[in-house]
This record gives C-alpha cells, sequence and structure tokens, in this order.
C-alpha cells in the first residue's frame, strides 16, 4: 500500500475531539484512508513525502447541498432578480424544460464538469439532487446520472408540481410510481416544504413513503417565509433541513433539541436577497449547523464554499472556527457520515482521506481574505486532484 506523508503543516484542523487543531503537524495518507496524525518531529516514514511549507490544512469542503443534475441557465432570471424583481419557487420550472430536452450524457457531463470544478476549490465531498425532470423517466435517469458520480444522492421529486399537473395527482405519482423507479439509485428523499410548492401534509406523505423505502430523509425549509419545514423535519427525524432562513424561537428551540442538522445557505440568500439565517441564535442554542452552496442554476450559481464560510463569519456572526466546522464536519452530520471508518469531515486515523491544503499559515485567511483564491492543493480519496 502506498503511503505518503504531508509534514510542515502551520495549522491542522482535524474535527477530532482528542487530536484537535494542531500546528508544527503531519499526517500520513495510506490508499483513501488517513493512517497517522501527529507532530512533524514524530513523522513516520512513508513512500512519498509532501512538505506543505508552514500552509493551513483541513479537512476538504462536504457540500451536502446541490442540484447538479440539470441543464440550461437562468441568467435572464437573475438580472430580473438584480433589478428588483422577486425570486419566486416556479423559476424552477424554466431548468425543468432544459432538462427533459437533454441527453444523458449532457446531464453526466454538466455534473461532472461541476463537481470537477467544486473539487479545484477544495471540495471533496458533495451531495446532489434530482429534482429538475419531475417525470418518472426523467427522475430516474437523474438519479442514475447522479449515482455514478456524486457521493451522495437525494430524490427531490417534490421539488414543484409540474404545470398543468394536479397536485394531489403529482404527490400520488411521488409516493408510487416514481418513488419506486428512483429508490435503488437514491440514499435520501427530500422535499421542497414551502408556499407554493408542497404543504405539511403533502411533504409529510412523501417523506413517510421516502422512509417505508428506507431512505433517508431531508426537507427543504423556512426559505421563503415561517412555515412548517423545521418542525416536520425534527418530527420526522430527518437528517437536515436546509435554509432555514426564516426560524420562529419554537423552531430554533425544537432544532436545538434534536439530531436534525439547520444547514444554512448563505449563497443562495445572497443572490434571491432574502435575509441571511440567525446562525448565531441557532449555535447559542446549542443546534448543529452546517453550510453548503445550494449550487444551482437559478437561485445559487456558485460551488464556492469558501464563499460560503467568509459570508457566514463576516455577515453571520459565525467564528472562523464554527464556519469551518459547519462547511466540514457538519456537511458530514448532515449526511450521517462524519465517524466511523471512511468518515468525512474529519482528519483522523481512519477517515476518508479527503483534505485541501490553503496558500495561507491558518484558516482565518478565509475570511481575512474574501474573495481571494487560497487552495493550494487538494486530496480527495488519497489522490491529490489539485
Amino acid at each position: 500500500m502506498a503511503a505518503t506523508v504531508i509534514t510542515g503543516i502551520g495549522e491542522l484542523t482535524t474535527h477530532d475531539d482528542e487530536l484537535g487543531t494542531r500546528t508544527d503537524a503531519a499526517l500520513v495518507v495510506e490508499d483513501d484512508r488517513i493512517a497517522w496524525v501527529g507532530s512533524a518531529r514524530d513523522v513516520p516514514d512513508a513512500d512519498e513525502r509532501v512538505d506543505v511549507g508552514g500552509r493551513a490544512v483541513l479537512p476538504g469542503w462536504v457540500d451536502s447541498h446541490t442540484h447538479l443534475v440539470f441543464a440550461g441557465d437562468r441568467t435572464a432570471e437573475f438580472a430580473a432578480r438584480m433589478s428588483g424583481q422577486p425570486y419566486r419557487a416556479g423559476g424552477i420550472a424554466v431548468t425543468v424544460d432544459a432538462t427533459r430536452r437533454a441527453s444523458d450524457a449532457e446531464l453526466a457531463d454538466t455534473l461532472r464538469r461541476h463537481v470537477d470544478e467544486a473539487a479545484s476549490q477544495g471540495t471533496t465531498c458533495v451531495e446532489t439532487k434530482t429534482g429538475y425532470g419531475l417525470t418518472v423517466a426523467d427522475e430516474l435517469r437523474s438519479a442514475q446520472v447522479a449515482a455514478a458520480i456524486a457521493d451522495e444522492v437525494t430524490f427531490l421529486g417534490a421539488h414543484l408540481v409540474p404545470p398543468g399537473t394536479d397536485s394531489a395527482d403529482y404527490v400520488d405519482l411521488v409516493c408510487g410510481e416514481m418513488l419506486d423507479a428512483v429508490a435503488e439509485h437514491v440514499g435520501w428523499c427530500d422535499v421542497f416544504c414551502e408556499e407554493g410548492a408542497f404543504d405539511a401534509a403533502q411533504s409529510r406523505r412523501v417523506l413517510t413513503a421516502a422512509r417505508k423505502r428506507g431512505l433517508g430523509l431531508r426537507v427543504h425549509g423556512n426559505q421563503l417565509g415561517p412555515g412548517p419545514g423545521v418542525a416536520l423535519a425534527v418530527e420526522l427525524d430527518a437528517a437536515s433541513v436546509d435554509h432555514c432562513t426564516h426560524l420562529a424561537s419554537a423552531d430554533v428551540d425544537a432544532l436545538a433539541n434534536s439530531d436534525t442538522v439547520a444547514t444554512l445557505l448563505p449563497a443562495c440568500d445572497l443572490s434571491t436577497r432574502q435575509p441571511l439565517p440567525d446562525a448565531r441564535t441557532l449555535l447559542d442554542a446549542g443546534a448543529t449547523v452546517a453550510l453548503a452552496s445550494n449550487c444551482n442554476p437559478g437561485s445559487s450559481y456558485t460551488s464556492s464554499m469558501a464563499f460560503c464560510v467568509a459570508t457566514a463569519v463576516l455577515q453571520m456572526r459565525m467564528s472562523v472556527a464554527e464556519a469551518v466546522r459547519a462547511a466540514t464536519w457538519g456537511g458530514a452530520r448532515a449526511l450521517r457520515r462524519e465517524t466511523g471508518d471512511g468518515a468525512v469531515g474529519v482528519l483522523s486515523p481512519g477517515s476518508r482521506a479527503d483534505l485541501q491544503v490553503l496558500d495561507a499559515p491558518s484558516a482565518t485567511w478565509l475570511a481575512y481574505r474574501p474573495g481571494v483564491p487560497l487552495t493550494h492543493a487538494v486530496w480527495r480519496k488519497g489522490d491529490r486532484v489539485r
């Protein structure tokens, strides 16, 4: 088994309770796992040695919320929003039309291009969703394309009721034939529980059907205004509820007393000119917070997790340590991959060898120098990809 020692680490963020954050550190990558972490003075022998010259090393970003199986773009919609028009969830239908017309190869090329783009910026674990097909055949091929490329795949047939379709009939389809078709290709089910999309009763039905098929649960909730998404996610023990832009005190309390992760998507809120989530209140209450890009062609067309981290620090009152943890360990927790053999979002023996090296002495520079490209090197599953 080939082993690479990475030494000369000025600051090592591990998110391991025992290892903590270390200086003058080193680690060993063996095949696709982290084999050893410790002081540079005690580094073991290895087949290859990489000295990072005092740079900071941290886990690769874990982007736990993206929509990357799509075709077309929504530049005109974005320009209209920036000119003062409000964001409406119905814009999703534009991408649905383009996605249905695209070939499987075109969808795969677009997904692969965005995953590679994210990896070049330090993202080493990506979740992505279906949801731009909204027919049985198109949701199935979206799931198959995603399963061949992404780390985690989520079924989002309940993204929007297609125009001209009765909502009750469509929920029947999602819970029945569509779920049956995609279930073997996905690990999760999500629902857009929001005014203009699916109400609480419809969302509960979709999620309950998915849970019976053995899928983990996720919820889009409380994005466009107060709503039932958070309460429903906690009630059903969903792994995460994503957006959380408009929270009541009861929502914060529910999240703080549950295992459901509050996944915040600040790039989306900026792009739709929504208020940013109240991360400080969530953290102070004891809720687990993740940060994700929500990369999609309509409301958040960025794959930059560093941008999300900088935004969280500069505008959402998160510390650098909290934001980095939310974008790595927090995303892993939202995918239930933060512990055990092959864990992501953490650097400790046995975890997947996903790490990034910053062209900076510490992770603080992610917010100290916002917008400046700082990715120096990236390893994913033990392979250097940058």
